[in-house]
């Protein structure tokens, strides 16, 4: 079932989650730990989202959240999953694509509705230790490439 505006009683931020009660008195929570976005905003910018009618959005952070998925079960814990939650600068379609894997399937370990196996689990490791090695490698750059103010120094 779809939720929508009208289902909506009440919208209430705590300090680590937004809850929903529903006309019909459930209740519904999203942690912050579980959107960088959110969990790295301050209280006021969490605090500055609109209401649409399926759900809250975030102009400034880029964030929505519908309000059926507060009554979802929720996705498992996976070690790949926090990984790629602190790198959240990485862009899962050229990761995947780079592996050579679909980028649904990256999506569904990281979210917990798959378990790689143990050799699957390995690749995506040595993957991000080879991204690791080569955001290493990244060399300075040479003097015709620096600022005139830093010429001048």
């Amino acid at each position: 079932m779809e939720l929508t505006q009208k289902d909506i009683k009440e919208i209430v931020l705590h300090d680590d989650c937004i809850q929903i009660t529903t006309q019909d008195g459930d209740i519904g929570k999203e942690y912050f730990a579980d959107y960088p976005r959110l969990k790295n905003a301050g209280e006021q910018a969490r605090k500055d989202y609109t209401v649409s009618n399926f759900g809250l959005h975030w102009e400034d952070l880029d964030e929505d959240l519908g309000f059926t998925g507060f009554f979802k079960p929720k996705r498992q814990d996976s070690e790949i999953g926090r990984l790629f939650s602190e790198l959240e600068e990485i862009n899962l379609s050229s990761f995947a694509r780079k592996m050579g894997i679909a980028q649904p399937l990256l999506a569904d370990y990281i979210s917990g509705k798959k378990k790689p196996s143990v050799r699957r689990r390995k690749e995506i490791m040595m993957a991000l230790q080879n991204l690791g090695e080569r955001l290493l490698s990244v060399a300075e750059p040479e003097a015709p490439y620096l600022l005139k103010e830093d010429k001048e120094k």
